[in-house]
């Protein structure tokens, strides 16, 4: 097996410090290169996908997966009124407040939202079905990020 390159070695020590950090995006740069990770949402029960682009002299061209849809247009988006870290559920083993496909009601709790030590629990602002949870369990989350979609 080749030994890999510089670049994909840094790309990884990279989206390591992401995930240590809880930070959404890093860039380095020197000379005539630079990387920059980002972190990007992912679907419920995926755990959020690290996406890489490196510039290089030579303009070393990395491969990025398809731009989801904008969902913040969406009009029954539930977006995060606070940066804190999301929690699918009351407690690690208790069953998730909703699954795609359930059926809400206006005011029922859909997420939890820790922040500052103090759990806030995000509701349903009309009632509709589940179409998208766009985050993970434990993930952080920032200030108006979507969080889900209610049809």
């Amino acid at each position: 097996m080749a030994k890999p390159n510089v670049e994909e070695d840094l790309v990884r020590k990279l989206a390591k410090l992401l995930e240590e950090t809880g930070l959404t995006e890093i860039e380095v740069a020197d000379g005539n290169w630079k990387v920059r990770v980002s972190k990007a949402s992912a679907a419920a029960g995926m755990v959020p996908a690290a996406v890489a682009a490196a510039t290089t002299a030579a303009v070393n061209a990395a491969a990025h997966p398809a731009a989801p849809e904008d969902v913040s247009r969406h009009p029954g988006a539930v977006t995060s009124p606070m940066v804190g870290t999301v929690y699918v559920a009351a407690e690690p083993n208790a069953p998730a407040f909703v699954k795609i496909g359930d059926l809400v009601t206006q005011g029922q709790t859909l997420l939890l939202i820790e922040a500052m030590k103090t759990m806030n629990p995000i509701r349903a602002t009309r009632a509709g079905k589940v179409s998208q949870i766009l985050v993970a369990n434990a993930a952080p989350v920032e200030y108006g990020e979507v969080l889900l979609i209610i049809e």
